[in-house]
């Protein structure tokens, strides 16, 4: 068996590792239940396919500042709330995450034409977060695990260097990139560690928003 070749002091490691990657994939059942399944996760597609036209999109903890010339008192800084929505002075639950800055504005404009003549909004972002379908993911064995919000022209080395690189356990040039396409997940094969341990520029590869990273375990 597999697990039998496996040094013990690896076996806790190898067992988090195959979980974690059940939790991607997502689950449909437990064994020994009847009738009760978890539903399976839905593969979402990042709203930005390309980084050359790439344009932050406001998520979910993001926190803007709204500026309605002539109208200080329906101006202020809002937070976007868990469900994408944001409340100003005037206007209740505005869908915000997903949008781009100038595209809110335009909303909250159209909006606050009920109340207020011809407004002008400007929107800016003070802090950024981004929608989850824009983050990118780092799993497995780097240094600190974490999601990273996109940068336009990100790099494999820029992800590398903001998880503090590989763990001494990991396997580097066995790292699957996974990208959403049409809908469809697609893996494309990584060599971090001829990236950052050898210097090979050849490795670095564009990042793309919604990306997931997973850095697999040396066993031998």
């Amino acid at each position: 068996m597999l697990i039998s070749r496996i040094k013990p002091l690896n076996l806790i490691r190898y067992l988090s590792f195959a979980v974690a990657n059940l939790l991607i994939i997502g689950c449909s059942s437990f064994p020994g239940t009847s009738q009760k399944t978890l539903p399976t996760a839905t593969l979402h597609s990042a709203q930005t396919s390309s980084a050359n036209n790439y344009n932050y999109l406001i998520g979910p903890g993001d926190q803007l500042n709204i500026f309605v010339w002539r109208n200080p008192e329906v101006s202020g800084s809002f937070s976007v709330r868990p469900d994408g929505k944001i409340t100003t002075s005037l206007v209740e639950d505005i869908d915000a995450s997903g949008l781009t800055p100038a595209q809110l504005a335009r909303k909250i404009e159209q909006q606050l034409g009920v109340f207020l003549k011809d407004p002008v909004v400007t929107v800016t972002v003070n802090r950024f977060v981004g929608p989850y379908s824009e983050q990118v993911r780092v799993i497995g064995e780097a240094a600190q695990p974490r999601a990273i919000n996109y940068a336009k022209f990100m790099t494999l080395l820029d992800v590398m260097i903001a998880v503090g690189g590989l763990t001494e356990y990991a396997d580097g040039n066995d790292a699957v990139l996974i990208r959403i396409v049409d809908g469809s997940q697609k893996e494309y094969p990584l060599a971090i560690s001829d990236l950052i341990q050898s210097g090979d520029i050849k490795a670095n590869v564009d990042i793309l928003p919604g990306d997931v990273i997973v850095i697999p375990e040396s066993w031998f």
